[in-house]
């Protein structure tokens, strides 16, 4: 899979296409799924063009990496669903195609709110 400048998040990093935004910073975007599969679901994708984890973890920089994990965790706080100030949540990112990714921009899902039950069934 190749990074593609058009894929859906890239739009959305350039404002090209609107999100409900929950958190941004300097490394990351977080916005609300517009396909929840759970009470809360949202996006957090780091704001550089990479594909997905393994791209991410060749080429981003020591900050966007922690960027990204700190970004995670501010949202799951801002969501209440962290480990200190909810009951806990998920964290999924589908990596390439036999692991289900479909848009060729890294992005992590975190759901939350209520109990999520198995992984995989």
């Amino acid at each position: 899979m190749t990074y593609d400048d058009n894929n859906i998040f890239a739009k959305i990093l350039r404002g090209e296409i609107p999100c409900e935004k929950i958190y941004e910073d300097d490394y990351v975007l977080s916005f609300y799924d517009i396909n929840p599969q759970k009470k809360i679901h949202a996006l957090v994708i780091p704001k550089g063009s990479y594909i997905d984890l393994d791209d991410f973890a060749s080429k981003a920089s020591e900050q966007e990496i922690s960027g990204l994990i700190k970004g995670i965790n501010i949202v799951a706080k801002k969501l209440k669903i962290s480990s200190d100030t909810g009951k806990g949540y998920r964290t999924l990112a589908n990596i390439s195609e036999n692991g289900g990714q479909e848009v060729p921009h890294l992005h992590f899902h975190l759901f939350g709110g209520e109990k999520l039950g198995k992984m995989i069934v």
